[in-house]
């Protein structure tokens, strides 16, 4: 494998991707404030990197650390959308973030994020 530019490191976190139900636009809006809020502590608790819905709302893709798939998996499922049928599916897969040394938070373990948090 190539050596790493300095400053460079990979980082194993976890895609997940949740599936829509095809009337989501709709039943969506009583949940969304509280899916949004949550959304944002995950983020700033530095579990959750990025997330958003594609326009079409076909799908949502979270870019989770965590340590391993089930445990991903796990995390998201404490979303109010999954909980009442607005997400009707959840897949994960292993995803090598490029990170820049020392710009990026120390992860789930300083966080003190867990599954059985939400």
């Amino acid at each position: 494998m190539p050596e790493l530019p300095p400053g460079i490191s990979i980082e194993n976190v976890w895609l997940v991707e949740a599936t829509y139900a095809p009337d989501a636009a709709e039943t969506r809006r009583p949940f969304r404030a509280e899916h949004l809020r949550r959304i944002a502590e995950l983020e700033a608790a530095g579990v959750y990197i990025e997330a958003g819905a594609f326009a079409d709302v076909s799908a949502s893709v979270i870019l989770v650390r965590a340590e391993d798939e089930e445990a991903a998996l796990d995390i998201v499922r404490g979303d109010v959308y999954l909980r009442n049928g607005v997400w009707v599916e959840l897949r994960a897969r292993s995803f090598g973030r490029v990170a820049r040394d020392g710009a990026r938070t120390a992860g789930i373990r300083r966080a003190g994020w867990r599954s059985e948090d939400r």
